[in-house]
């Protein structure tokens, strides 16, 4: 069996394939997969994670001690109602509980300062939680920041708070129209700009003052999205191969066999589909 974190990878590949052999029956696609044996649960809607969490570990410390709920979410969530909610139970009722945030700065095509009041760990510590950073790319960085909440968790002394500074690989979703232009300005950005600067120069709506701010916040994110995408040299993987860069020989094969197990799965999940 071809195996991903323990997940069957040719059933992963032919749940985004819309396979019925695929882990969720084809029925999650890519937005929505889960493993019964590896989640808890799962939900596209934003913000949802933390009722879940708050569930599952409140059902942890009444019928199950020393386990711990954590719940996964980027920074857009935190200005979702029920998450703060999430947040005041499970401070005021001591839940097992780590509430881990992804903050990439991005809440889909908007920048999260624009939209977000304060300080995320001033926030969380305005509901009690016990709170802690790291940077999101580095996996001891987020081990050793986690360990302590998660012990803490575990012995009943109260739920924590994680914010894991993140970059973004890709945009939000497939084709995101924000990363096309911010890669190819000429092309794709070309088309939008020279609709928008019509606009801006034709009669009626808003004040001449109005719609320049408008072009220069436009130009400001994406000029804030090309330089997120220059940002791979933080990519963790990347990181990991400078730290190693004296273990040329063991790198290049784990490059070939993840690109022979790769391959194999590709293989073995068109054939199903066939």
């Amino acid at each position: 069996m071809l195996t991903l974190l323990g997940v069957d990878l040719v059933e992963l590949l032919l749940e985004m394939l819309g396979h019925r052999g695929g882990l969720c029956g084809g029925n999650g696609g890519h937005m929505h997969l889960f493993s019964r044996a590896h989640l808890a649960a799962s939900s596209g809607i934003v913000g949802a994670c933390g009722p879940l969490g708050a569930g599952f570990a409140l059902a942890a410390k009444l019928r199950n001690p020393g386990a711990v709920a954590v719940a996964f979410f980027g920074e857009g969530a935190v200005n979702q109602g029920m998450l703060l909610e999430a947040f005041n139970l499970a401070s005021a009722w001591s839940l097992p509980l780590l509430f881990v945030c992804k903050d990439n700065g991005w809440s889909i095509t908007t920048r999260s300062a624009d939209v977000t009041g304060g300080n995320l760990l001033a926030r969380a510590e305005g509901f009690g939680l016990r709170c802690a950073a790291a940077d999101g790319l580095d996996p001891m960085a987020v081990q050793q920041a986690a360990q302590p909440l998660l012990e803490r968790a575990r012995r009943g002394k109260g739920a924590g708070f994680l914010l894991a500074e993140c970059m973004r690989a890709d945009g939000h979703f497939l084709g995101d129209p924000l990363v096309r232009m911010a890669r190819q300005p000429y092309t794709e950005g070309g088309p939008v700009f020279s609709k928008v600067f019509s606009a801006s120069v034709s009669g009626g709506g808003s004040g001449l003052g109005a719609r320049a701010g408008s072009m220069v916040r436009m130009m400001d994110l994406l000029m804030r999205a090309r330089k997120d995408g220059r940002e791979g040299r933080r990519d963790p993987l990347v990181r990991c191969r400078k730290e190693l860069k004296g273990r040329a020989e063991e790198l290049e094969l784990i490059d070939r066999e993840v690109a022979q197990v790769v391959e194999q799965a590709v293989q073995a999940a068109l054939a199903e589909v066939a």
